[in-house]
């Protein structure tokens, strides 16, 4: 049976660095959520990700087909952000004062920081920016958990999960098993 959402529709985030599965991620997402019933919008933005940029998904997530234009919530109309530290801190001009935000703790460099253009913040400096602008966020290595299973890229697949066990997705892990087992035979 489809859960409610707590918003509709719900918008979510999930970004990064290009290579670390961002995308994968935000498609594994909407098919879950697809299949649980819901319909879903991606707008993705993908920079220079081929080159360590940054990578960006927006889902909107409805119980109905909304007539708008846009694929992405604009400023202020997100409700979850999900992955990794930096960009948690980058990005958060554009959350409302109730956004959730999971964030890999692992730190990825985007090309920026690499070639010194950029900075990246410091643990404590993402701590403090989520406390000021989030009304909850959590840090998780999720990139030792995905090594753990074998592949680094399945961190944001980790966090997709940790998202679904916070009960802040309306999926649950049965929605996991289907869209890697379509043929429910694994």
């Amino acid at each position: 049976m489809k859960k409610h959402l707590p918003k509709d529709p719900m918008n979510v985030i999930i970004t990064g660095v290009g290579g670390q599965g961002n995308v994968l991620a935000s498609r594994v997402l909407a098919g879950m959520l697809v299949n649980a019933g819901y319909f879903v919008t991606i707008g993705e933005t993908f920079g220079m990700s081929q080159r360590g940029g940054s990578v960006m998904s927006h889902l909107r997530i409805s119980q109905k087909i909304y007539n708008e234009s846009a694929n992405t919530a604009g400023q202020g109309g997100h409700n979850y952000f999900a992955g990794a530290r930096g960009s948690s801190a980058r990005f958060n001009k554009i959350w409302q004062p109730n956004v959730v935000v999971l964030a890999n703790s692992r730190v990825v460099y985007p090309i920026g920081v690499i070639t010194g253009e950029l900075n990246y913040p410091s643990l404590d400096e993402i701590q403090n920016i989520l406390q000021k602008v989030s009304a909850q966020s959590w840090l998780i290595d999720a990139t030792a958990e995905a090594v753990k299973l074998g592949n680094p890229v399945l961190s944001n697949i980790i966090i997709i999960g940790a998202l679904s066990a916070a009960n802040l997705l309306p999926i649950d892990r049965r929605a996991f098993k289907k869209e890697n087992c379509p043929q429910h035979d694994c």
